[in-house]
């Protein structure tokens, strides 16, 4: 059985153009297929691939880094329009931190 779409008036950023627009667009459907997924696998999964690349010390855990990233920063840059500065700030500092540990497992840092 699916989940209904969460209540909401609009699926877009109001008056969004260009690149916003563009990405909006296009994260549509990936969205739509990840929120019908169980509630619990995408962290499920996310949180097994952070550990990974935690425990891993060489490059594999730097692959392992990558889809998290992804992740994070696709959702932080379609949500960055409605974030409060604190909100902002957690998630550039959650980025920064796991660019830097992808970094550092492929042996850039």
């Amino acid at each position: 059985m699916r989940r209904p779409l969460p209540p909401g008036e609009q699926f877009f950023t109001p008056g969004a153009t260009g690149l916003r627009a563009a990405v909006e667009r296009k994260s549509a459907a990936p969205l739509v297929f990840l929120f019908q997924l169980p509630r619990w696998l995408v962290p499920l999964v996310l949180v097994a691939l952070l550990i990974a690349g935690l425990v891993v010390p060489d490059w594999r855990g730097g692959v392992a880094v990558l889809p998290v990233l992804a992740f994070i920063v696709c959702l932080a840059y379609l949500s960055w329009p409605s974030l409060r500065p604190v909100g902002r700030l957690l998630r550039v500092a959650v980025a920064t931190f796991l660019v830097l540990l992808a970094a550092t497992r492929f042996g850039l840092i």
